[in-house]
């Protein structure tokens, strides 16, 4: 049922966003006179097709739910006939040639300001950045940062949610650099602190950020084993669900939540436990897996902690609800800046300073979609506003085959005089091809890794 929800989510997300960012193609296309043959959301061979009465443009609803295009009247393409030659695109001149292209991303934009002006009129429920717990050993730890501690600030920037604060250490873990944060304790007094930041790489694995840093949201628990995985080292070493670990190598261990930073930086070692059980305390020996992806490893047991109690977290609940001008003061706000993460995320990943492990394919997205989808309608907004502004900034990239490389042609035949010629094009259009699948490969194998897991 999980696998249904989520195929029909990603189909019902790709349509509206593809709809979005051709139709953005479409109407400036129509709006500067140029000739718009086809409007097609998929690829592959037509299975519904439109005529509307007075309309010269085909609507097509095509086999392949992967994206869509719009074909316009031009000479490179295809003959055009002498009366539409004056509507070719390749006869309009660069600046509305460029206007054309840049409109499917900016559309994107603007797609992701509507999404997030509705969400945030409607309201968006999330917790207050009160700190669970700080690992000990790590960075938040050296910080001096404490339980209870409410994070006000991070670098400059109000953070009013835990979302605000894993949006902005995100983007300051790229930076490499210390990390300035103000927080509150719980009798009100401020403190400024600065979180180091040792191994950018390592902090953008999928959900490693926050406890590699050392921070919780949730409140320390016992070290108790609930759960274990059939395959881990936990079982194999011969620990059981309801063991409580007293002593690792030696040392008092109080909460589940300082087990977490010891495994973290313990992979492949072999850990000498004391543990309760039924009443008594037995010695084992704990072999930690190495799970090693590009030179980044972190230990893996294969055991759970005790579960937060829902109680915790209803009393940080929250919801950021504005009206409608301040909503969309908002909107704007947080596309912009999710733009810049994204953008900056994409650099980082190329130089190094970012875990090729978080990028996401069309199978992760689909699971992704599946999720908010049930979650509610505020959430699968959010949802196509993240993926509509990832496709915005993807789109905008100098590749040929994209936007960006279309506008890279444009800029290249402004200071040329006269356009590329059609095996330059082809050319550049081969790279740029191959290039995405070899993105689109390495995303695909991101996610069967995840899903295999």
């Amino acid at each position: 049922m999980q696998i249904l929800i989520s195929i029909l989510a990603y189909i019902v997300a790709v349509g509206v966003l593809v709809i979005a960012h051709e139709f953005g193609h479409f109407i400036v296309a129509r709006r500067l006179g140029i000739k718009v043959l086809r409007f097609s959301v998929g690829f592959g061979k037509p299975v519904w097709t439109w005529h509307r009465k007075g309309d010269e443009t085909e609507y097509v609803l095509s086999a392949l739910p992967l994206g869509g295009y719009v074909k316009m009247a031009d000479e490179r393409e295809g003959e055009v006939a002498t009366a539409d030659l004056p509507r070719a695109f390749n006869r309009k001149s660069i600046p509305r040639r460029a206007a054309v292209v840049l409109a499917g991303p900016l559309f994107n934009f603007l797609f992701a300001i509507l999404a997030y002006w509705i969400i945030f009129m409607h309201g968006i429920p999330d917790l207050k950045p009160v700190v669970g717990y700080v690992i000990p050993g790590l960075p938040a730890a050296a910080a001096g940062i404490r339980p209870g501690d409410t994070i006000l600030s991070v670098a400059g920037d109000k953070t009013d949610t835990w979302s605000d604060v894993q949006e902005d250490l995100f983007r300051e873990v790229l930076s490499g650099s210390a990390i300035a944060v103000q927080v509150k304790d719980a009798s009100g007094t401020l403190r400024d602190a600065s979180i180091p930041v040792h191994d950018p790489r390592s902090l953008t694995d999928p959900n490693q950020m926050l406890v590699g840093l050392g921070l919780t949201i949730e409140p320390p628990t016992s070290a108790d084993i609930s759960k274990l995985t059939p395959d881990g080292t936990a079982l194999a070493s011969g620990l059981k669900a309801g063991d409580r670990i007293l002593t690792v190598d030696g040392k008092p261990l109080r909460y589940w939540q300082d087990m977490m930073g010891i495994l973290r930086n313990s992979p492949g070692k072999t850990l000498s436990l004391v543990v309760e059980r039924e009443g008594k305390r037995q010695d084992l020996n704990l072999k930690v897996g190495d799970e090693n992806d590009n030179g980044v490893s972190i230990g893996r047991i294969g055991a759970y902690g005790p579960a937060t109690p829902k109680s915790f977290y209803d009393g940080l609940a929250m919801e950021q609800r504005y009206n409608p001008l301040a909503a969309l003061g908002q909107g704007f706000k947080r596309t912009a800046g999710m733009s810049w993460l994204t953008l900056l995320a994409g650099w980082n990943m190329l130089t190094g300073n970012v875990s090729p492990k978080s990028l996401s394919g069309p199978i992760d997205i689909a699971q992704y979609a599946g999720y908010a989808a049930q979650t509610g309608v505020a959430s699968f907004l959010e949802f196509l506003a993240f993926v509509s502004i990832s496709l915005g900034v993807l789109n905008l990239l100098p590749i040929p085959v994209l936007d960006g490389g279309h506008l890279l042609y444009f800029a290249a035949e402004a200071v040329k005089g006269s356009p590329l010629s059609e095996r330059v094009e082809a050319l550049g259009q081969r790279v740029g091809l191959v290039l995405l699948l070899l993105l689109m490969g390495f995303a695909v194998s991101n996610d069967l890794i995840r899903v295999f897991s």
